[in-house]
């Protein structure tokens, strides 16, 4: 994946993040759900109406998908990946936890992702076998090896799961709260993955696995980490669930999920 596509990728993804941040306030609050969820989608429209053109002239071949919900296989070819307003939730109850999320997914696998922090100023970027990058310096995960000083994390990917996948969540939770240091439950997920690319953060599971994730995972694989299905088997775009993690807890931290 060339570096000029990174580069000009990188730029479309900060122009959006400028044009989201005029319409971001802490002070933002909604009154009712209505206006939530109309502010949720004004909020996404706006980021997709910067990104689209920027990256269909990019890459005029790749075909388009801003379904940050949306699951399950694609079609072969490129596509652009986008989470227009990863935690989005999160801009407009007024909170800066929110970013901007592009990826090019090939086949099936992503090869080019940049994941933008507006009010944070991170930018995260990675290629595959180009490695991970936070504003230009390479990433590599946490060198942790051992779960009781790990701080671990996993999210609600998006809103209206059945009973049995709160249940399943909740007593993964406790689980692993047993197990490492410290269990953060928190959106975008994109977020935590950003982290655990950093090595802030040294796992990240999911029981529900959005295409939109494809950024975050390749942070992770382009950091030095390890992000299998939950069976152990290798990552899949299409897959049910995952485990991102450090290489020296993923082992154990697969064995308290599964137990």
């Amino acid at each position: 994946m060339s570096q000029d596509l990174l580069t000009a990728t990188t730029a479309a993804v900060r122009a959006a993040g400028d044009r989201m941040l005029t319409r971001y306030s802490p002070a933002s609050r909604q009154p009712g759900l209505p206006e939530l969820l109309k502010s949720l989608h004004d909020n996404d429209t706006a980021v997709a109406d910067v990104l689209r053109p920027a990256l269909t002239g990019l890459r005029p071949e790749a075909r388009w998908l801003d379904d940050e919900h949306g699951s399950g296989p694609l079609p072969p070819g490129e596509w652009w990946l986008i989470d227009p307003v990863g935690g989005n939730v999160n801009a407009v109850h007024g909170m800066p936890e929110w970013n901007i999320g592009v990826s090019l997914v090939r086949d099936g696998r992503p090869v080019l992702a940049v994941v933008h922090f507006p009010v944070l100023g991170e930018t995260f970027t990675a290629t595959e076998g180009g490695g991970a990058h936070l504003d230009g310096e390479p990433l590599r995960v946490s060198a942790k090896t051992s779960l009781d000083g790990a701080l671990a994390g996993t999210g609600q990917a998006q809103p209206g799961h059945d009973p049995e996948l709160f249940a399943r969540l909740a007593s993964s939770f406790a689980a692993m709260s047993e197990a490492a240091l410290y269990v953060r439950i928190s959106v975008p997920v994109s977020h935590q993955l950003a982290q655990v690319a950093a090595g802030r953060m040294d796992l990240h599971w999911q029981f529900d696995n959005v295409r939109s994730h494809a950024a975050g995972v390749l942070l992770v694989q382009e950091a030095g980490g390890v992000v299998t299905g939950l069976d152990g088997g290798p990552w899949d775009i299409a897959g049910t669930g995952y485990l991102a993690a450090a290489p020296g807890v993923h082992a154990d931290a697969l064995k308290v999920l599964t137990a």
